[in-house]
């Protein structure tokens, strides 16, 4: 079970931190990562890290949102700077077991509202 928190109402240029912990089984070997969906849109990939602590971003955050894990609490975190009113959507956690069986697990969403 993945519970995300952290999300909220900001003003454009400002900052939030998300988190989503997973409860039960360690998930060290697992890929994490955040999506996001905005009103009448497709899922879409925001950020992920490897077991090994790679990062891929997508173009649109580059340079302004940053995840990180922390092992040992089993959560990952994405701190978001320098907001847009186009990061409004509800963003979800991944946690990806990646050697097979490839399984999926998600978080309930968290709403990040940025006004202009």
């Amino acid at each position: 079970q993945l519970q995300a928190s952290g999300g909220g109402l900001v003003q454009t240029g400002g900052s939030l931190r998300l988190s989503c912990v997973a409860s039960g089984s360690a998930f060290s070997n697992y890929r994490l990562g955040w999506y996001r969906q905005a009103p009448g849109k497709q899922r879409e990939l925001v950020a992920t890290i490897s077991s090994g602590g790679t990062t891929n971003y997508a173009d649109s955050v580059r340079g302004r949102f940053t995840i990180s894990r922390d092992n040992v609490k089993n959560t990952v975190y994405l701190q978001m700077d320098s907001l847009k009113p186009e990061d409004t959507a509800v963003y979800y956690c991944n946690y990806r077991r990646v050697v097979t069986p490839i399984l999926d697990y998600w978080g309930q969403g968290t709403q990040v509202t940025v006004s202009s």
